[in-house]
């Protein structure tokens, strides 16, 4: 009795050589289900409802007898310094503060304006006339290093070089008040060196436009350095 003859087997390299070509004519391949809904961008979807509040729960309310308060506008600040901390700018809603440290302005242990102090303060004075500023405080600092009495007298004088070039750009429709302050309102820990370059400054500040100026500090009620300079 003779077998049944066996069919010839396809092998997969044939079927994978076919489908390739079907691709290549861009005829339809084989159809693959696809179980994602692509009208649902991704992350979309979530499958916890949100949580229920309710309105009437005491918590939500004033306790009896209690009122809101005053609505007041809050007294913004942007800090902006440059990489190497050389100079900074402080906006609040009523004043711009510039604070330039000691060693680029000065040289060590002296109130001489060095050449490159010239230009930043000559920018400063730029943003004087642009806010129409007619009220500007120039106040110097030091570490603590050294007397207090030096350092008193080192931060008066180089506020006052910063003050004399000020007014040369500015004309005389401005009115100054040049203080030094030594040691007193540091802005950094005079522990290290890098704290105390930070103290070792002049801040030069003066109201927005539309402020009225009556503040006569740097924005925050006193000024905000302090130090008295070890050169």
């Amino acid at each position: 009795m003779a077998l049944p003859r066996a069919l010839p087997r396809r092998s997969t390299a044939t079927t994978l050589t076919a489908f390739a070509v079907l691709v290549t004519l861009g005829l339809p391949g084989p159809a693959y289900a696809d179980d994602e809904d692509p009208s649902a961008p991704p992350g979309s979807v979530t499958t916890s409802p949100p949580p229920e509040v309710d309105a009437t729960s005491p918590g939500l309310k004033l306790a009896d007898g209690a009122t809101l308060a005053p609505a007041k506008v809050l007294d913004i600040k942007s800090v902006v310094e440059d990489l190497g901390g050389e100079e900074r700018r402080v906006d609040t809603n009523e004043n711009v503060t510039f604070a330039l440290q000691a060693e680029v302005l000065f040289p060590k242990d002296s109130s001489k304006l060095n050449p490159e102090a010239r230009s930043r303060i000559q920018a400063i004075a730029e943003e004087i006339g642009a806010q129409n500023a007619s009220n500007v405080r120039v106040f110097g600092f030091t570490d603590n290093l050294g007397s207090y009495a030096h350092g008193l007298t080192l931060s008066k004088k180089r506020a006052e070089a910063v003050h004399d070039q000020l007014a040369a750009n500015l004309g005389g429709d401005v009115t100054f008040e040049v203080r030094g302050y030594s040691e007193d309102y540091p802005i950094a820990d005079n522990t290290s060196e890098q704290g105390r370059r930070k103290n070792r400054r002049v801040e030069v500040s003066f109201p927005r436009s539309g402020s009225s100026g009556s503040d006569k500090s740097t924005g925050s009620g006193e000024p905000t350095g302090s130090g008295q300079d070890s050169g």
